[in-house]
């Protein structure tokens, strides 16, 4: 007979700890909270040029309006009139100068929501227009940059393209994404006692939060706390820049004081916020007659948009990350971080490593196409080695190396050589329906590569009763990041789940926390909790073995009880004796990331702790005079490690990927010649729906996948990694477009591959197409 387990250990695929609550609209967010009495409503009034000196503001009419109890700008400010993450250039109201259409200049609290927005619309503003570089070219010519150029260089890429069989050159633009959470950006600030004040907010990362907020109060940190029980939705937005309507909120409460909600709907929150990256990617690539790559120059421009913000670590990312599963050994990759009269552009799931992957995958999927080999051939022999070829182009050696065994695996359940020549013959048929197929690869490092932040607390109390609250630095946004670090405690202590309360993130409990990002939540709040959920476990071992007469060894803890050599009692009975016995019931826990670290001076070392793989079949249809297109099956094989929650994992899988396929598909952000960002609400800004997924939709984690190093149970990251499996999509698409000229000819597609898209580059392909057939009869070359 199996031993019983505890409910809710680790590896057990339960329900996310608030899934009962989302569906019944019990889960409370920063909206819900109960009101204290005369809360008032705040409002931002922003600029409506993107490049601009102020000549003159008249607020008269904002203050007079119905309602109105309060309006400040910079001059109202007490502390530091900014909020810059990294880089202190990000100021909360903007004073003689604009630079992008959408920057705060001003806010208004009055007694109503209605109100106070009315009235921030009401401000009479002139301005001095200047130059407004919109775009990463623009900026590039312009040599303007929000950050120094990095550039990252191994062995002699130049010598190596020169001396190639085959060199091959181009451009390929990678758009941004709007994070479009659920739930916007939301702060309710309450004054408290003594120049106190307490501020809700939808952060991934409230110590972030509280720091701002105080420098902007000009308090200290101890008098700000910042609590957040969950997020609707984060995906990196709500990283760095919820620290704006923090402020603006706190001071107008310290200002009126009284307590102040700032909640912005979404075509504010859009205009205001920042997005993905959007880059330009140069490339020039020198390669053999199988397709392998012998050097490789890549140049990587994004718009990072008016500030730094989070663009050094995001660009750095796309940087490390622009090799993929690919080995290579002669490489020279320049990285520009654009300065651009556009929002700051943050955080977004992937955080640079899509943008990077997009660049090589590309490359690769050129080579072939030149060479007229299946792509899968081409990108299978790049890949890196598991003995040899296995260094990456920063110098860490990979030790993990599972893509080829994913990648046959994939290869062989999804049936992939067989469908792509059905598609090749079904296209040959088609003139006007093209389908297309393609299997791409995963490789991202997980820690954060800022290595200061790889590091995470936790407080754990266990009550007389024998139930616990848990308190740990993570933020929930729906990832379930909180159940999983649950299940460790449950899995340490060996006691059902339902015995832990899972509290809120709270600055007063926990301090100084990383955000919850980087993919490293689970690695690092669970390492902690483990930490904490020991020390008390060591401490009731300890008395168990004195109390019992027996030794430490001799003392077990399995399901709900406690055996001390031939004694069993219960969890509950244990912890009640140890409380009269004055053994202390809470713990806190740290940890900090080993392994890790690296030299950005040489771009060498080791910034990531472990990888994670995964690869992706997709088969797409376009249709050739109209442009649209749809994703007909996917195929998944990820690797999670060993999984603390295959439940949790499958929906990361599942939605990571369809996020991905958003932004390469239809998620088009555009700014008009003024600066202003035309697509800021659903009806114009497109993600997916639940009819885009695809009809078969096949996900299934990695069995064999375990991690390499100690992470929490041996498990691996999983919100970010999924979502570049996504690339799969866009290369099915290119080989559908591919496919309107009997694969002759290359696709030029740039991302997102919207409908548009794809009727500019079929034109464009039939176009090159006919040339080069001119070329041949010119020559006097037989044409079929």
């Amino acid at each position: 007979m199996a031993e019983q387990q505890v409910k809710g250990g680790v590896g057990a695929a339960i329900p996310h700890d608030s899934a009962h609550l989302h569906v019944s609209g019990e889960a409370i967010y920063t909206d819900d909270i109960p009101e204290v009495r005369g809360t008032l409503y705040a409002a931002i009034g922003v600029s409506e040029r993107a490049h601009a000196r102020i000549t003159s503001i008249d607020l008269t009419k904002v203050r007079a309006a119905p309602g109105v109890m309060a309006v400040i700008t910079a001059k109202d400010i007490p502390g530091r009139n900014d909020y810059g993450p990294v880089v202190a250039d990000d100021p909360i109201f903007a004073t003689a100068l604009v630079q992008y259409f959408g920057q705060s200049i001003f806010a208004v609290a009055a007694r109503t929501m209605e109100q106070a927005r009315r009235a921030a619309r009401l401000a009479v503003i002139e301005y001095e227009d200047l130059k407004a570089n919109l775009t990463a070219e623009a900026a590039l010519k312009d040599q303007s940059f929000v950050l120094p150029t990095e550039k990252l260089v191994r062995g002699n890429s130049k010598e190596a393209i020169a001396r190639a069989p085959h060199r091959l050159k181009g451009k390929l633009k990678i758009g941004g994404q709007d994070q479009f959470y659920l739930e916007g950006m939301i702060a309710y600030a309450l004054p408290k006692e003594d120049g106190t004040m307490l501020v809700y907010s939808s952060t991934q990362h409230p110590g972030e939060v509280q720091h701002q907020v105080a420098h902007a109060l000009d308090v200290s940190a101890k008098d700000v706390v910042v609590e957040c029980r969950r997020m609707g939705g984060g995906f990196g937005g709500k990283e760095s820049q919820p620290g704006l309507f923090a402020c603006v909120a706190a001071l107008l409460a310290r200002k009126t004081g009284t307590a102040v909600k700032l909640r912005v709907d979404r075509d504010d929150d859009m205009i205001t916020t920042g997005k993905r990256h959007d880059f330009v990617t140069d490339y020039e690539v020198g390669f053999d007659d199988e397709g392998r790559i012998l050097g490789i120059e890549f140049t990587l421009a994004s718009r990072c948009g008016y500030s730094a913000d989070l663009s050094g670590s995001i660009n750095d990312r796309a940087l490390f990350h622009s090799d993929n599963c690919y080995f290579l050994e002669n490489v020279r990759i320049t990285s520009y971080r654009c300065k651009t009269n556009t929002v700051s552009n943050t955080a977004f799931r992937g955080f640079g490593g899509p943008q990077g992957m997009m660049g090589i995958e590309y490359v690769v999927d050129e080579i072939a196409r030149h060479l007229g080999k299946d792509p899968l051939d081409v990108r299978r022999l790049n890949f890196y080695g598991t003995n040899e070829r296995n260094l990456t182009h920063y110098q860490q050696t990979i030790v993990d190396n599972v893509i080829h065994d994913i990648v046959a695996q994939l290869e062989k359940s999804s049936d992939y050589r067989a469908r792509r020549e059905e598609i090749r013959v079904f296209n040959a048929k088609s003139p006007i329906l093209k389908r297309g197929i393609a299997l791409t690869p995963v490789k991202f490092g997980i820690s954060f590569t800022a290595t200061h932040l790889n590091q995470a607390g936790c407080l754990l109390h266990v009550y007389t009763d024998g139930t616990l609250m848990l308190n740990h630095g993570g933020t929930e946004m729906g990832q379930g990041l909180f159940i999983k670090v649950a299940q460790v405690v449950a899995e340490e202590l060996q006691i059902d789940i339902d015995r832990i309360r899972i509290t809120a993130s709270d600055t007063s409990k926990v301090p100084n926390a990383s955000a919850t990002a980087a993919s490293s939540g689970a690695d690092i709040n669970g390492k902690a909790a483990q930490a904490a959920a020991r020390a008390i476990k060591e401490r009731l071992t300890a008395f168990a073995a004195e109390h019992f007469k027996v030794a430490p060894e001799k003392v077990v803890f399995r399901n709900n009880h406690v055996q001390a050599g031939d004694k069993t009692i219960s969890f509950d009975e244990l912890v009640k004796l140890a409380y009269f016995a004055r053994v202390s019931l809470s713990a806190t826990g740290f940890y900090r990331t080993p392994k890790i670290g690296y030299d950005r001076k040489t771009w060498s070392g080791n910034p990531f702790y472990y990888f994670c793989y995964g690869a992706a079949v997709a088969e797409v249809i376009i249709d050739t005079l109209t442009g649209e297109n749809r994703v007909l099956r996917v195929d998944i094989l990820h690797d999670v490690g060993r999984s603390l929650n295959p439940a949790i994992d499958m929906g990361q899988i599942e939605g990571g990927f369809i996020q991905g396929m958003g932004w390469l598909t239809t998620e088009h952000l555009w700014w008009n010649d003024k600066g202003k960002l035309m697509t800021h609400a659903p009806s114009t800004y497109k993600i997916p729906v639940a009819s885009d997924l695809p009809p078969v939709f096949n996900v299934d984690i990695y069995q064999s996948g375990i991690n390499a190093e100690d992470s929490i149970f041996r498990s691996k990251a999983v919100g970010e990694p999924p979502l570049m499996l996504a690339i799969s999509v866009f290369h099915a698409i290119r080989d559908a477009v591919a496919g309107v000229a009997e694969y002759k000819a290359s696709p030029r597609l740039d991302a997102p591959a919207t409908a548009e898209e794809i009727l500019l580059a079929i034109e464009e392909l039939k176009a090159r197409a006919a040339r080069l057939v001119a070329q041949a009869k010119g020559r006097g070359e037989l044409v079929a």
